[in-house]
């Protein structure tokens, strides 16, 4: 009898397991001195909606644009001024575990509102046994031609991930950022996040990286920032940015630190759009940022209205032109070109980003539409 029973506790465990998918615990999740490689894809129609109880998502077909190297630093590497506020010395809610490079802010809005620079953007991220945490920002900051290191922690913290997780937990969180370039610029800039999280499928996923069982977590992100600055004939003022609804898509297994895959989308016009494919890989060589130094290259004339000019040293294969929203508007593929001559006639005015790709890096520069 008593072993009937232990085989029956046994079966109930392993249909239980089964019925639920696997578990994500914080040693599923990246940590300090982690580092892992992704690539880049472009959208070629992917069913990345479809979700569900065992369910099998084959993206085997995805194909590697460019790649990057995403490196998880241990808080003992940042500059003292950071672990001033994100240290052994800081509140724990604000101790980091680590920080990593991040396109998590909207600076292309930011920067075509303000007469400022902002590079190295880093986030900085708490993680525990029972929640991941983000927990503020450090960035460098060009103004009135003052170069200046500023970190910023979140008044409200975001709990990106509660652990453990499973299928069909939910999670509400909000995030509350204050950042204030004064003295050297007279300029606010305030974020409220509000993110809606709910794992809503498990099974199988396929892809080049391998086949795996995963867990699908889609988040719905909704940001309102706005600008506190002065402006000539009008004064102080606060300017709102038009931030698009953001939708992501995560697929995750045990132990890789990162999702195995993630497809982000911004709600454009009432349509959900890709924006952005990126999933775990081996190196295969194609490693890229988008940096001026990677490859050089011209775009002429600044501002333009019908017609531009892309010329570089290094034969390209594609020009990609993004607008500020992050939406593609245009992808030409080419045989190894190195000048071009682009029609921009059909834009609508404004700023957009030309990347320009080859076929072991990218580079982007802004261009304008007048």
């Amino acid at each position: 009898m008593k072993k009937h029973h232990l085989l029956f506790t046994f079966l109930l465990v392993s249909f239980l397991n089964k019925a639920q998918g696997i578990t994500l615990n914080q040693a599923d999740f990246a940590t300090g001195g982690d580092t892992v490689r992704t690539s880049n894809a472009m959208d070629n129609g992917y069913d990345y909606l479809s979700t569900g109880v065992d369910y099998i998502w084959d993206f085997s077909s995805l194909s590697a644009t460019s790649q990057n190297l995403r490196n998880f630093s241990p808080i003992n590497q940042a500059p003292f001024f950071v672990q001033f506020l994100f240290g052994a010395a800081a509140p724990q809610n604000y101790q980091a575990s680590y920080f990593v490079e991040s396109t998590d802010l909207p600076v292309a809005q930011i920067t075509s509102v303000l007469p400022i620079t902002i590079e190295n953007v880093y986030q900085y991220t708490r993680s525990t046994i029972d929640s991941i945490n983000n927990i503020g920002y450090s960035m460098k900051v060009t103004a009135n031609g003052t170069t200046f290191d500023l970190p910023i922690k979140s008044d409200t913290i975001e709990t990106h991930y509660r652990l453990p997780l499973n299928y069909g937990d939910t999670n509400r969180t909000r995030r509350y950022t204050r950042i204030d370039f004064n003295p050297f610029y007279n300029a606010i800039w305030i974020q409220y996040k509000n993110r809606q999280s709910i794992v809503d499928g498990y099974g199988t996923l396929s892809t080049p990286f391998g086949t795996f069982s995963a867990l699908r977590i889609k988040h719905e992100v909704e940001e309102t920032d706005s600008i506190f600055t002065e402006l000539p004939f009008i004064g102080a003022t606060w300017i709102p940015l038009d931030l698009p609804l953001v939708r992501e898509y995560e697929w995750w297994t045990n132990g890789e630190k990162i999702p195995l895959l993630k497809i982000t989308t911004n709600e454009i016009l009432g349509n959900e759009t890709v924006t952005a494919i990126e999933y775990r890989d081996n190196y295969l060589g194609l490693d890229a940022g988008l940096k001026e130094n990677e490859i050089k290259f011209s775009v002429f004339p600044v501002p333009a209205s019908e017609v531009i000019h892309v010329s570089s040293k290094v034969p390209f294969t594609g020009i990609q032109i993004l607008d500020r929203t992050g939406r593609r508007i245009l992808f030409n593929e080419y045989q190894k070109s190195t000048d071009v001559l682009l029609n921009i006639s059909d834009l609508a005015q404004g700023i957009y980003e030309l990347r320009l790709f080859t076929e072991k890096s990218v580079a982007s520069k802004k261009i304008i539409k007048e």
